[in-house]
């Protein structure tokens, strides 16, 4: 016989309809879908473009300030770094600063296929911002939070 606490069913009906965290999982899952499905006839994923849009600067960045501001950890970071190199679209070289670094860089493929996302990323995006109310207070917020 188990001695377990029983949690009221309508604990679970408050977490549901309370919890920021699972609120923002679902909307973050929803948004996903959306620009992947939207960005799919340029062959990218909604974390790829992030990913690469993150590698368009004028010098190549080391991996570790790309994997900060997308959140990753760098194991994670090569992992989808993998495919976009298969494909020939990104570049990592060693660091001849540190030998033991990487630095990544977009190829010139790469910077194409970015350039044809980058069109749908933003009629996307803006069919997105008309149907919220204040998408720079969300920004804001969720900037505030990460």
């Amino acid at each position: 016989m188990s001695n377990s606490i029983e949690i009221p069913f309508s604990t679970t009906l408050m977490v549901r309809d309370t919890c920021l965290c699972l609120h923002v999982q679902r909307a973050a899952r929803a948004l996903a879908r959306l620009f992947d499905d939207a960005l799919r006839p340029v062959g990218l994923t909604n974390g790829q473009f992030s990913l690469m849009m993150s590698l368009n600067r004028p010098e190549p960045p080391p991996m570790g300030p790309v994997a900060a501001l997308l959140a990753m950890d760098q194991t994670t970071l090569t992992a989808a770094l993998k495919p976009l190199q298969r494909r020939g679209w990104v570049k990592v070289m060693e660091n001849p600063r540190d030998r033991r670094g990487r630095l990544l860089s977009l190829t010139a493929e790469g910077k194409d296929v970015l350039a044809k996302a980058l069109p749908i990323w933003k009629s996307t995006h803006a069919a997105i911002d008309g149907k919220l109310p204040d998408t720079a207070r969300l920004r804001q917020d969720l900037q505030a939070l990460s």
